[in-house]
């Protein structure tokens, strides 16, 4: 071996004596005591500042991060502003106290309760804060007489051009010093945990991290002093390179043990999420655990009191993991959803045994500012719960989420039972139908509900609104009608309350069409102020059809077909299909009875014209026995008592034995006598 190698290896070997050192140094200073905050989004905020900063003379920063947002510091006494206060005061009026070393290790004493990605991070945020203020004073002291003169006291030069090389090696510096810090929040964002990884590889990688936590630091409070010091920066641009250089050995050595831990952990992590659910369990902490994939102690909040939330607040629950994208769903369909949810009067009944947890995630891969504004809405609006930090879910829950489950364009509601075992892969249109009454929501309680199931006027106007909910409650005759034409909308309630002026208890209620329009909004108008007040506002009406349409994807979900023999799917797609007729229709049905009848156009107008020759068929038949009976429905209930109409028809040897229907009133005729030609 020649003396050059043998000196290299002689180096290499002090150097890992001396590190081994300062980690174990590092280590008996470092006692986390649960305290967290968003790492990244601290480190958004410190891009932001040294963009802003440098904007007009540097490109070192060339980007700005849209969505960098409120950090807040969980688990701790004191602020964020004040610990950020105490880290500058430390860095910037106790520089002349010990060397650059013995200041460093003075810095993890003090962020000893912190992890690792927030100690550097936090760091970083204080040398950011002094150095904003240092370039805003700078930049404002040539417009305003107030700054200048506070710039006099601070002794801000009025012109660094002279120092523009020393101003971009510091910055050279600070862009290291956050890619280094990326790597570290990276690293310590992996859900360790969850899986087991190579040994070896995590413990060398922790090792860099505490290695490169010092450099951040260190490096942190040499920039510190230069800008504190301004004078002094031309004879410390060769040290401020020669940190640079050495943190950058350290991320080149780090970053692809950090990437190799995070390509590990994202395959055998999405492999357990698939595995997860063939196992049973004795409650469902592990799955839920497992699907956060998130270190926080308090993954979750509640949106309508954000409150932090642990998984345990789920434990013994029916969990229904709303996964969606940020904004949820379209706004009619998302107000009925949360309608059926919140406003439902089953609710009460099954509050505190089920509950609904919103998982957003980005399509797009990477969250956009437009994302997370809608995130930070109605994560603070919505009656269920939501995961904290949705940007903060590991790519391989995502990408389950998306592969196995489906949710990869669609909003889903996937169910887990409190063993935390699918019941349902999607249950939007059972709670849009029926709300907490389809609790468990499993899909056997959803066979349950369409063997029970049959065409009533409750089913189709459901809980939308407790006007109809009370009249179906006490059996009332109910019109639901709907037509684009105000002319035919005007003569049909007008027959309509010609036969409850008989004495017919009867109730109108328009309902538009399917997707109700403007033109639709202005028919509704007119009817509630020239024809009767109907009960239905405009966003009931959506609602109405929306329910139908879950109804009718629900049933061929089932596997049904329109040709199959179905009923409901055959009355709830011919409504959904008829499109604002201009002809109009009407459904006419009574409580919670099979007594329903569908009818359109001037059928029905003409039917109701003669309510005077059939009307004397309610008091036996009941209103919509005899509505169905004059329509000529082959269904409705035949009368036992002959007629005195006569009616002459052709000889049928049939007839002899066969009983014949009055085509007027609808009672079973007697034959009389046979007339001979």
């Amino acid at each position: 071996m020649s003396s050059f190698e043998s000196g290299s290896v002689h180096q290499r070997a002090m150097k890992s004596v001396d590190d081994d050192i300062l980690i174990n140094k590092l280590l008996l200073s470092h006692d986390p005591d649960g305290r967290s905050l968003d790492s990244e989004q601290l480190l958004h905020a410190v891009e932001n500042i040294m963009f802003y900063s440098t904007i007009s003379k540097f490109q070192v920063f060339d980007k700005h991060i849209d969505r960098a947002s409120n950090v807040e510091l969980v688990g701790s006494e004191e602020s964020l502003e004040h610990t950020i206060y105490k880290i500058s005061y430390e860095m910037l009026f106790n520089s002349g106290d010990g060397n650059l070393h013995t200041r460093t290790m003075k810095m993890f004493d003090l962020l000893g309760n912190y992890k690792w990605d927030a100690k550097v991070a936090l760091v970083l945020a204080a040398f950011a804060l002094r150095f904003g203020e240092f370039c805003l004073t700078m930049q404002l002291s040539q417009q305003n007489p107030l700054v200048k003169n506070i710039a006099i006291l601070k002794q801000v030069p009025s012109n660094t051009t002279k120092l523009n090389p020393q101003m971009k090696a510091l910055l050279l510096l600070v862009k290291t010093m956050v890619d280094a810090t990326k790597c570290i929040i990276k690293f310590e964002s992996l859900p360790i945990r969850d899986v087991e990884l190579d040994k070896e590889t995590l413990t060398i990688t922790k090792s860099s991290i505490y290695i490169a936590a010092y450099w951040i630091t260190r490096s942190a409070l040499a920039c510190a002093s230069q800008v504190l010091n301004l004078k002094a920066m031309k004879a410390e641009q060769v040290h401020l390179s020669s940190l640079m250089y050495r943190l950058s050995n350290i991320l080149n050595h780090l970053k692809p043990h950090v990437d190799a831990l995070h390509q590990e952990l994202e395959t055998k992590l999405y492999q357990k999420l698939v595995n997860i659910f063939k196992e049973s369990h004795e409650d469902n902490q592990e799955v839920l655990h497992l699907l956060s994939a998130l270190k926080e102690g308090l993954p979750l909040k509640d949106c309508s009191t954000q409150v932090k939330l642990g998984i345990s607040e789920l434990k013994n629950k029916v969990v229904i993991l709303l996964v969606s994208r940020p904004e949820i769903l379209p706004l009619e369909d998302l107000f009925l959803l949360v309608h059926q949810i919140h406003d439902h009067p089953h609710r009460k009944k099954l509050e505190g045994i089920y509950a609904i947890v919103w998982i957003p995630i980005s399509y797009s891969g990477s969250w956009t500012g437009s994302e997370e504004e809608s995130f930070n809405f109605l994560s603070n609006s919505l009656p269920w719960y939501s995961v904290r930090k949705p940007w903060s879910l590991n790519s391989a829950v995502v990408n389950f989420f998306k592969k196995e489950w489906k949710c990869e364009e669609k909003t889903t509601m996937v169910v887990l039972d409190s063993q935390g075992m699918i019941t349902n892969l999607n249950a939007i249109d059972m709670v849009l139908i029926w709300g907490p009454k389809a609790y468990p929501f499993s899909i056997s309680r959803q066979k349950e509900l369409w063997e029970e199931e049959k065409w009533t006027m409750q089913l189709l106007i459901d809980e939308i609104d407790p006007f109809l909910a009370q009249w179906v409650e006490e059996g009332s005759n109910v019109c639901v009608y709907g037509s684009n034409n105000i002319d035919w909308i005007r003569e049909c309630t007008d027959k309509l309350k010609e036969i409850k002026s008989s004495g017919v208890q009867l109730k109108m209620v328009y309902v538009g069409k399917n997707d109700p329009d403007e033109h639709v909004h202005n028919i509704l108008t007119t009817i509630n102020e020239e024809i009767h007040r109907n009960t239905l506002s405009f966003t009931k009406m959506k609602f109405f059809w929306l329910r139908l349409e879950s109804i009718r994807r629900l049933k061929f979900q089932l596997g049904k077909s329109i040709t199959s023999p179905d009923h409901v799917l055959e009355e709830v797609s011919a409504l959904l299909d008829i499109n604002g007729s201009e002809q109009g229709w009407a459904v006419i049905g009574k409580g919670q009875t099979a007594e329903i009848v569908r009818t359109q156009g001037r059928k029905i107008i003409e039917c109701l014209s003669q309510f005077g020759e059939w009307g004397g068929n309610v008091g036996k038949l009941g209103f919509i026995g005899a509505l169905r009976t004059a329509l000529g429905d082959p269904a409705a209930p035949l009368q036992t008592e002959a007629c005195g109409h006569i009616d002459v028809v052709p000889y049928d040897k049939e007839l002899i034995e066969e009983t014949m229907v009055c085509p007027k009133c609808k009672r079973l005729m007697k034959k009389k006598f046979i007339l001979y030609e």
